[in-house]
C-alpha cells in the first residue's frame, strides 16, 4: 500500500473514549479514574451498563467516520496544502497521544485541535488540552496548535440541532406548544461554579440561542449522568427534572442533549433507559433529538469551526501552557 503524502495542514478531533467490549471496561474505568482501581461493584454496574447498551458504544465509529468525511470535505475545498485529520480519545485507545504521533509522523505543520464537545469547562475541555500540548511537546519539531476551546455559538451547530428539535417535536403526539423542552449536557462538580468555570453560562446562553432558532418559547434545562462521589454535582438532574415536569401536568417532553454529539453511553443508557424508565413509571412520554453522529450537517457544522471558525473561541497551546506556568 503506498504511503500518504506528507500534509501541510492537520486537524486532531478529541473525544472522551469507550471500551471497544466488556473486558475492557474495568481498565478504562481505572483510566478515568487517573489510575485509581474502582470497586469490584462500581465496575460491575458500569459493565452491566454497557452490557444493556450492546457490550459497546458507536463512540469511536462515529469519531472515525467524522474525521474521515472532514478530511475529504477539506481535501474537496483545499487550494493549496493538503489536510490530513486525526482522531483521538482523552480514555482510551487511540489516545490522543497515539493520534499525536501520528501526526508528527505526516509531517503536519499547522494544526488546530478539536474537542467533539461544545461548551467549555476547564475540567472537561482543559483535559483535552492538555493531553494534547503534552503530546505534542514530545514531538522533535511540533507543529503550530490552535485549539477550539468553545464553538457552541457556531450559528451552523445552533441551526443543526433546532432543526432536530423541530423535527422531533413534529412527531409527537401533543401539539409542540404542549411538550416539554428539557436542554441537557453533562453535569460536572459544583465546585467549578466557586472556581469561576463559565460553563453553566455558556450551556444557558447555547439553549437560549438554540430555542430562539427553533422557535421554542418554553424550555428549561437540566444536567445529566452525575458522577457518584460525596462532593455536590450540578443540578438539577434530568430524573428530578422529569418528576417536575409531569406534576406540572405535561405528559409529552422532549430531550434535547445538546451538550453531546453522538450517541454514546451518556445517551444510550442515562436517556433511552434510565430516563425512559423514570418516564414510564410517571406516566409520560419521552423522546429525544437524534444526535449528530457522522451527519453530513455536522461535518458541515466542524468544516465551518476549522476553516471560518465561526462562532468560536480559540487559544493557542503554546500560550496556554506558557499561561499555566505562570
Amino acid at each position: 500500500m503506498p504511503q500518504r503524502a506528507e500534509a501541510r495542514r492537520g486537524v486532531l478531533l478529541m473525544a472522551y473514549g469507550t471500551p471497544r467490549n466488556l473486558d475492557e471496561v474495568e481498565p478504562y474505568y481505572r483510566d478515568i479514574r487517573g489510575g485509581r482501581t474502582p470497586s469490584a461493584g462500581a465496575v460491575a454496574e458500569l459493565r452491566e451498563r454497557y452490557r444493556q447498551v450492546g457490550g459497546r458504544t458507536p463512540l469511536l465509529a462515529y469519531t472515525r467516520s467524522v474525521a474521515e468525511r472532514l478530511e475529504a470535505r477539506l481535501n474537496a475545498q483545499a487550494s493549496g496544502d493538503s489536510w490530513r485529520v486525526f482522531a483521538g480519545m482523552k480514555h482510551w485507545h487511540p489516545y490522543i497521544a497515539e493520534a499525536v504521533g501520528q501526526i508528527g509522523a505526516a509531517g503536519v505543520r499547522e494544526l488546530t485541535a478539536l474537542p467533539l464537545a461544545p461548551h467549555y469547562s476547564k475540567l472537561s475541555i482543559g483535559g483535552y488540552a492538555e493531553r494534547a500540548r503534552e503530546a505534542l511537546e514530545r514531538l522533535a519539531d511540533p507543529p503550530a496548535t490552535t485549539l477550539i476551546e468553545s464553538w457552541h455559538a457556531n450559528p451552523l451547530f445552533t441551526e443543526l440541532i433546532a432543526e432536530r428539535i423541530r423535527t422531533a417535536l413534529g412527531r409527537m403526539n401533543a401539539p409542540a406548544a404542549e411538550a416539554a423542552v428539557v436542554f441537557t449536557a453533562h453535569s460536572l462538580p459544583a465546585a467549578i461554579v466557586e472556581a469561576g468555570d463559565p460553563y453553566p453560562q455558556e450551556l444557558l446562553e447555547s439553549a437560549a440561542a438554540t430555542a430562539r432558532a427553533a422557535g421554542v418559547e418554553s424550555w428549561r434545562f437540566a444536567y445529566q449522568s452525575a458522577g457518584r462521589t460525596a462532593a455536590p454535582w450540578l443540578g438539577p438532574d434530568i430524573l428530578e427534572a422529569l418528576e417536575e415536569i409531569t406534576g406540572e401536568g405535561r405528559r409529552e417532553i422532549l430531550v434535547v442533549p445538546f451538550g453531546f454529539v453522538c450517541d454514546h453511553l451518556e445517551i444510550l443508557y442515562d436517556i433511552d433507559i434510565e430516563a425512559q424508565e423514570r418516564a414510564r413509571a410517571l406516566g409520560v412520554r419521552l423522546a429525544r433529538i437524534a444526535m449528530p453522529n457522522d451527519d453530513p450537517a455536522f461535518i458541515d457544522v466542524l468544516f465551518d469551526l476549522v476553516r471560518n471558525g465561526a462562532g468560536a473561541r480559540t487559544t493557542r497551546l503554546e500560550a496556554l501552557a506558557e499561561v499555566e506556568a505562570d
